[in-house]
């Protein structure tokens, strides 16, 4: 995690650039500008760039950028919304695409957003600053779906534990307070190597933002936006997120979707709209060395044809 003075460094930068050959004349989207690395790489080759967030705050440090550069448009809006809003403007279709999915740099190192437990503060975890908080869960929920969360998102084994000492320690209001009732839930041990506490904090994080929903839906508008020839570079942090984005690319390029042994391979139901899927990409030990957070990062690459958006939904 870099302090709030450091600079950002966008995990697999030179990688991302690659997959998506920018050239000038083209236009490109990102669809998480946070603090905006990806988006300024991209400008150095003189294509135009459409950059989406639903963080105010992104967007709001970005305007300085966004008036130094020619050549970028700053979207507040969700990047499930990429191509309604691409249409409207007339910038539709594009010549690339990229997504670097989860929480920013920016936002794990502001107490006061509530996405860490290092340090104390509200337990928010908005990305939009709009909507339910972790708090309206964690004090709102039954202890049922508390623990369906903590089971699926964030992969807690003794998920119905931690849910019923939350439940009996409520209302909840700081971060530190959830970060020690999970603790306290799971016999956490100070010299233990991984705190649960991050288990959780994932997985409310999650749910509040409907983070594989927005993926979800924003590999549809992707599909959608992208001309033929276009390129799609997506970064992950976690196997959620990395599988669904797998199996979108897998099932678009005209392979079986992956189900149970027991049934029938489900064949292809549509034309393929994706090719030149590569291999997921992990950061190599100099760039983990360098920055931390690109040590669970992957990248998924693929290039659109010009067959026509499939009509199939994404499954989450």
């Amino acid at each position: 995690m870099s302090s709030p003075d450091a600079p950002h460094i966008p995990v697999l930068l030179d990688e991302v650039l690659a997959a998506l050959s920018p050239e000038p004349g083209e236009t490109m989207v990102d669809g998480t500008f946070g603090a905006g690395g990806y988006t300024l790489a991209l400008l150095k080759s003189g294509a135009r760039i459409v950059a989406f967030d639903r963080d105010p705050d992104a967007i709001a440090n970005g305007r300085a950028m966004e008036e130094a550069e020619e050549g970028l448009t700053l979207i507040a809006a969700d990047f499930s919304a990429m191509a309604s809003e691409l249409e409207a403007r007339g910038l539709a279709p594009v010549d690339g695409v990229t997504l670097d999915i989860g929480v920013s740099s920016m936002q794990l190192d502001q107490a006061k957003r509530g996405f860490s437990f290092q340090s104390d503060g509200p337990l928010d975890m908005r990305m939009a600053q709009t909507g339910m908080s972790a708090a309206d869960f964690v004090n709102e929920a039954d202890e049922n779906e508390i623990a369906d969360v903590l089971y699926q998102y964030g992969d807690e084994p003794k998920s119905r534990r931690v849910a019923r000492a939350i439940v009996a320690a409520r209302p909840l209001t700081r971060t530190g307070e959830l970060a020690h009732i999970v603790r306290r839930a799971l016999g956490y041990k100070a010299h233990d190597k991984k705190d649960p506490a991050t288990r959780a904090f994932q997985a409310i994080r999650i749910h509040v933002n409907r983070e594989l929903g927005e993926l979800a839906d924003g590999l549809l508008a992707a599909e959608r936006v992208l001309k033929p020839g276009g390129r799609l570079a997506i970064v992950t942090f976690h196997s959620l997120e990395d599988r669904m984005v797998k199996r979108f690319l897998r099932t678009r390029s005209g392979g079986s979707p992956s189900g149970s042994r027991h049934l029938p391979q489900v064949k292809a139901v549509a034309e393929p709209s994706f090719s030149h899927v590569g291999r997921g990409v992990r950061a190599g030990e100099a760039e983990i060395a360098r920055n931390p957070r690109a040590r669970s990062a992957t990248l998924r690459t693929a290039r659109r044809t010009s067959a026509q958006p499939w009509t199939e939904e994404v499954t989450t």
